[in-house]
């Protein structure tokens, strides 16, 4: 008779009194981590708008919700994280049925208890499908565990931000690597719309979290005309690093970022990537450039 009521409570929660209070948690840690993003892709940038963005958001939590929330965040962590198939996302610890339903009805904060974040059970998104590497096969190294050369489009049909990140997430579903395009497309223009990660040097880094059963994966594509893409100075975008990340990646994604930032901020790496016309070719690039800087 107990199974049947906990079935029960997964498939019709009931929305606690704290759900509020989760999704303010959720929206203060994306401000965070893209004031980090930030710092790895434009040192130096100006980070005035996100920083008060963040400050008011923070003077809107209960103190002792916000002192538990920024406890965690000093150290290094992510402080909120999703449940995922009874797993906390960021340790990969199974939790307790008992656990994963009191996080589904939301009714107070709860924490994981082997790592200590915060937990929240997400809304239906895109899920990565990308097969991990067999033990079989030859390691791969640098930028190539991160995507591949299906993932390379030399030149992007589109002509717009939006469509740009439709046309992204659709080879990413067209190749395999992720399950929905159009839920990672409603995702990353919620990312856009928080500060635009369009950089310096026509760069641009656009992105969706928490996009777990997978691994971080890349794909690439290239506008020779260039994108009215948003950031600094309304420059044109030219090249478009789109990237699905999980949570357990998080911060190694900020390295990744790093790297791609720090390589082509460089005129000669960008237009070698500019002058490839086929997939292969632009894969062939993308490993060359990056052998020293993405490890």
């Amino acid at each position: 008779m107990s199974n049947n009521s906990e079935s029960e409570a997964i498939v019709q929660p009931k929305r606690g009194t704290m759900h509020r209070i989760i999704n303010h948690l959720i929206q203060l840690q994306e401000l965070t981590v893209a004031r980090a993003q930030q710092e790895a892709s434009m040192p130096g940038a100006r980070l005035a708008q996100l920083e008060a963005s963040i400050k008011t958001l923070a003077g809107e939590l209960p103190q002792d919700t916000y002192g538990q929330f920024h406890r965690l965040e000093k150290k290094g962590q992510l402080s909120i994280v999703p449940v995922a198939n009874g797993v906390c996302t960021a340790c990969g610890i199974s939790l307790p049925v008992s656990l994963v339903h009191a996080v589904h009805a939301a009714e107070k904060l709860h924490t994981c208890p082997n790592c200590a974040r915060l937990l929240y059970y997400p809304e239906s998104s895109a899920r990565n499908t990308r097969k991990s590497q067999r033990r079989s096969e030859t390691p791969k190294v640098g930028i190539e565990r991160f995507s591949s050369q299906e993932l390379m489009i030399p030149q992007l049909a589109s002509v717009e931000r939006d469509d740009v990140l439709a046309e992204l997430c659709n080879k990413m579903e067209a190749e395999g690597f992720v399950d929905n395009a159009a839920r990672l497309f409603e995702e990353s223009l919620r990312r856009e719309a928080i500060v635009s990660t369009a950089v310096d040097h026509g760069l641009a880094f656009p992105h969706v979290r928490g996009v777990e059963g997978g691994a971080l994966t890349l794909a690439l594509g290239i506008s020779k005309k260039g994108i009215k893409f948003g950031g600094p100075a309304r420059s044109l975008t030219r090249v478009v690093f789109f990237m699905v990340i999980p949570t357990a990646a998080s911060a190694f994604y900020l390295k990744l970022l790093s790297g791609l930032a720090q390589t082509f901020q460089k005129d000669d790496a960008r237009e070698r990537l500019m002058e490839c016309e086929t997939p292969e070719k632009l894969w062939k690039a993308l490993i060359k450039a990056t052998k020293a800087t993405i490890q």
